[in-house]
C-alpha cells in the first residue's frame, strides 16, 4: 500500500489547522516555517538535503526563512500549505511512489507530530496496521544511522511484537512502545514519544540524554 499521499493530506490539514505562527517540536520553527521547509525539499535540492549536509544548512536555512516570511498571513500561509499538498512537481522523482515513499513515509508522520504535540492537549493517533507495520519496517532499515551517536546498545521492542535490534553493545537498553511512538524516539522527540525503558538505571539516564536523530 502506498501512504505517503493520505499522510500528506493529514499533513496538510493538520499545517491548516494550526495556522501559520503555531508551535512546533522542529527547534526555532513555527508552522510557517516547517510548511516552507516542506514545500521547497521537493522543489529545491539544496534545502531538500540541507538537513543531512552540514556544508549545504545554511542554504537550506535561507531559503525556508525567506519563503516562511512571506507566508505571515493566513492567506499566504494557506496558499503554500496548497501547494505542498499538490506533491512535488510532475518532474520530480518524488512522482515515483517508491522514492516518494522513502523520502515521505517518516518526514510526514513525524512532521504531523511535530505539530500535534507542540501544544499542552494531544493525544496519540490510532494507526491503521497496515500503516503501522510501514513505519516500523522504515525504523528498522534507518535505526542503525539514527542510533549511532549512542554509546550503549538498542533494541527497539514494538508494543506488537516484533523487536529490532539497532546497536549491539555490552549494555543494552530497550525501548518499547508503537512503531509510530518509536519511529519519532528515534528521530529525535524522545520527551514527546510515549515509549518506556527497560535497562539499568544509569543506562537508561545515558540514553535520555545522548544524541539520537539523524
Amino acid at each position: 500500500m502506498h501512504f505517503v499521499p493520505p499522510s500528506r493530506e493529514v499533513l496538510a490539514e493538520t499545517l491548516l489547522a494550526a495556522g501559520p505562527n503555531a508551535p512546533t517540536l522542529c527547534e526555532g520553527w513555527t508552522t510557517k516555517e516547517l510548511a516552507a521547509h516542506l514545500y521547497l525539499r521537493e522543489r529545491n535540492a539544496r534545502v531538500g538535503f540541507g538537513l543531512a549536509i552540514r556544508r549545504l544548512r545554511a542554504v537550506s536555512d535561507a531559503a525556508t526563512a525567506r519563503l516562511a516570511g512571506k507566508t505571515a498571513t493566513p492567506a499566504a500561509y494557506a496558499q503554500l500549505v496548497s501547494s505542498f499538498r499538490a506533491g512535488p512537481p510532475k518532474a520530480s522523482p518524488l512522482r515515483i511512489p517508491r522514492l516518494d515513499e522513502a523520502a515521505n513515509l517518516a518526514e510526514f508522520f513525524v512532521h504531523t507530530e511535530d505539530v500535534r504535540r507542540a501544544t499542552e492537549r494531544w493525544a496519540p493517533r490510532a494507526l491503521d496496521d497496515d500503516y503501522a507495520d510501514a513505519l516500523w519496517e522504515h525504523l528498522v532499515r534507518q535505526a542503525a544511522i539514527l542510533y549511532r551517536g549512542v554509546d550503549l546498545g538498542v533494541v527497539l521492542v514494538s508494543s506488537r511484537g516484533p523487536r529490532h535490534v539497532a546497536k549491539r553493545s555490552a549494555v543494552s537498553v530497550a525501548i518499547v512502545g508503537e512503531p509510530g511512538e518509536l519511529l519519532l524516539h528515534a528521530t529525535g522527540r524522545g520527551s514527546h514519544a510515549l515509549v518506556t525503558f527497560e535497562g539499568q538505571p544509569d543506562a537508561v539516564a545515558l540514553l535520555t540524554t545522548a544524541d539520537v536523530g539523524p
